[in-house]
């Protein structure tokens, strides 16, 4: 009976079942449990959401209409291709034993990731959920690299880019920051080299793409005609609806990242809230002032910064702080996507890199300012020192990133090519690579 009490228990705060200190039994709950579990599964789905149909609206309404199913069928083709290489290999490069940058085949086509068992991600879901939680966050990374080089680059060299972008910085990545034995997870490694935190995807998810999405859109050149002729937002209504579902997914990215129904997902939903409604408006009201007028492009670019921002720290800091990393998130990246572009020259079609590169790094950072026992008892070991940890995690992160995409550039283009005839360009990739209109042209 005082197992099973204790049990219940552990269930109860989302912790380990069978084992209190040195007293350890063997557990009569074995497997996911179910409130849990059912959490797990809700924030996958939304996860999923946020790329299919969330980001394939907010980016199919900001190109041309000549472009709107090129950049839905990069999105779709993106989770495809993604989910066979998880399914074959990818989920156990990332989260196998390994070593400390990446880890290994154990796991190929998913051996042994049973629906039945857990403690792979955590006590109370299920190993699939894990798995498929996991792949959510997979399948949206990549395609935010998207957004920098639409309307310009071939759908094969998308798809090759990709492949290659996976196993050279994706897997690793989720590997370094999320698993036992990682070189950056500071909560789950006591051996781990940098001691960081990242509740959600800051230096995994957003830094990664968003500074490969820099590189990739330099080297592939500018939008045919980029600067002399109009290239404003065909549908802002789209972009304003994938913008509402990307708020709406954030939550399974976010408080999903709990790995529970308890106390810190709820804290993380709060957090996302705040950051990015406040970031949203204060976006706006930034641009209001000096461009005199509060676009809804505005709106949407604040509420995406604040969801970024707040990405790594969403579990890890408290109410008061969100409301200063949203305001940061409506003030830094407008400036970076109203400013630097323009003062460097370079065509980063949707402003990828200024929203998720500038914004990631900028969560990363402020995660160790913020942090917070407070808002999670779980990290006050991590807290001293932790602002070093984190630059030292962002540092390496863009390294990384940015000599990985590279020399993966170089290779796509030797084996593929980059960018489409200049014929097609002008009709449009619509036509031209898929065979169908979105619109009339």
């Amino acid at each position: 009976m005082e197992q099973r009490v204790f049990d219940l228990e552990k269930y109860v705060t989302n912790g380990k079942p069978g084992e209190e200190g040195t007293n350890t039994w063997k557990s009569n709950i074995a497997g996911p449990g179910p409130g849990h579990n059912a959490w797990q599964m809700v924030s996958t789905a939304l996860v999923i959401f946020m790329t299919l149909p969330g980001l394939a609206l907010f980016y199919g309404g900001l190109v041309r209409k000549k472009n709107v199913l090129s950049v839905i069928a990069q999105c779709m083709g993106i989770a495809g291709l993604v989910t066979i290489l998880w399914w074959a290999c990818g989920y156990s490069l990332s989260f196998g034993a390994g070593n400390a940058y990446v880890g290994d085949f154990s796991m190929k086509m998913l051996e042994g990731v049973s629906p039945y068992a857990s403690g792979a991600g955590f006590w109370w879901i299920s190993d699939a959920m894990w798995c498929m939680f996991q792949l959510s966050f997979a399948i949206i990374t990549p395609a935010l690299i998207v957004g920098a080089i639409a309307e310009r680059m071939k759908f094969i060299s998308v798809l090759v880019f990709v492949t290659l972008w996976m196993f050279a910085v994706y897997f690793p990545f989720a590997h370094m920051v999320w698993s036992g034995t990682g070189f950056m997870c500071g909560p789950l490694n006591p051996n781990a080299s940098i001691k960081a935190l990242d509740f959600a995807g800051g230096t995994v998810v957003h830094m990664t793409s968003g500074w490969s999405a820099l590189v990739l859109c330099i080297l592939l050149g500018k939008r045919k005609g980029y600067g002399k002729e109009p290239m404003a937002p065909h549908s802002m209504v789209l972009c304003a609806i994938g913008t509402g579902m990307l708020w709406v997914g954030w939550y399974g990215f976010n408080a999903g990242s709990a790995l529970g129904a308890d106390g810190i997902a709820a804290n993380a939903f709060m957090t996302t809230t705040l950051a990015a409604a406040t970031a949203g408006f204060v976006w706006a009201v930034t641009e209001w002032i000096l461009k005199g007028k509060p676009s809804v492009l505005g709106f949407c670019s604040g509420i995406v910064a604040g969801l970024v921002v707040i990405t790594p720290a969403a579990g890890f800091v408290t109410a008061n702080s969100a409301m200063i990393m949203g305001v940061a998130a409506g003030i830094v990246p407008f400036l970076a996507v109203a400013y630097l572009k323009k003062i460097f020259g370079y065509d980063d079609a949707l402003d990828t890199f200024g929203i998720h590169g500038i914004g990631g790094t900028m969560g990363a950072i402020l995660t160790g300012v913020f942090a917070s026992k407070e808002a999670n008892p779980g990290i006050e070991g991590l807290l001293p020192g932790l602002l070093g940890e984190q630059l030292k995690a962002v540092g390496l992160t863009i390294a990384w990133s940015v000599a990985a995409t590279l020399v993966i550039t170089i290779i796509v283009k030797v084996l593929v090519g980059l960018r489409p005839d200049p014929e097609v360009e002008s009709i449009g990739l619509d036509l031209a690579e898929h065979g169908e209109a979105g619109y009339e042209h």
